[in-house]
């Protein structure tokens, strides 16, 4: 009894650490996969409806929707940004290269100015600089800078996209519980022979 509670435990922690199966870089061009004069990026990754995924970006890497003050990673022109000297920007540390332009509001979506955004099947959210959750439809997975014309647009980011299980992480969570709680039973009964 004791070695399957073991091996229960065990594959409940083995079935939580299997929450990211799939993961791939790629690099969203703020002119080329422009909301606005562009087309997304297209991974080429198919997620169903309710499948966890997750894309992360850098704090620090940076695109631009054109003039200053228009840098922004990919949580969008939110705030404001001083160069640091060393940043894609080219500016001077301590230039203000970005600040708050407000939302665009494009496809049913309205988001930051130079934000990161995904796509299924014509489902548009946020994604910003660390997204994850689950899909709100089925479809292939599109990656786009959402802003008003492509224009004047320059840079890019890279996004790190990571698919896991489409099993909720609750659910593992409690299969670990019952696993780790079984275990501790199983202890203490033997305690007390």
């Amino acid at each position: 009894m004791k070695n399957n509670m073991i091996r229960a435990a065990i594959a409940a922690l083995a079935f939580c650490g299997a929450a990211t199966a799939n993961a791939a870089l790629f690099d969203v061009a703020a002119a080329a996969n422009s909301s606005s004069g562009g087309a997304g990026l297209n991974t080429g990754i198919t997620l169903s409806a309710n499948q966890a995924f997750s894309v992360t970006a850098g704090t620090n890497d940076l695109w631009s929707a054109g003039a200053l003050p228009r840098w922004s990673n990919a949580d969008g022109l939110v705030a404001d940004l001083f160069a640091t000297g060393s940043d894609e920007s080219g500016q001077a540390g301590g230039t203000l290269i970005g600040q708050n332009f407000g939302l665009w509001s494009q496809h049913a979506l309205s988001a930051p100015y130079g934000a990161l955004i995904g796509e299924l099947a014509g489902t548009y959210f946020l994604l910003g600089t660390n997204f994850s959750g689950l899909a709100p439809v089925a479809g292939t997975l599109n990656l786009y800078y959402w802003d008003s014309n492509n224009g004047d647009n320059s840079g890019s980011i890279r996004a790190d996209v990571r698919v896991g299980q489409a099993v909720p992480e609750p659910l593992a969570l409690s299969l670990v519980g019952i696993g780790l709680f079984g275990l501790a039973l199983s202890r203490r009964k033997r305690a007390w022979q």
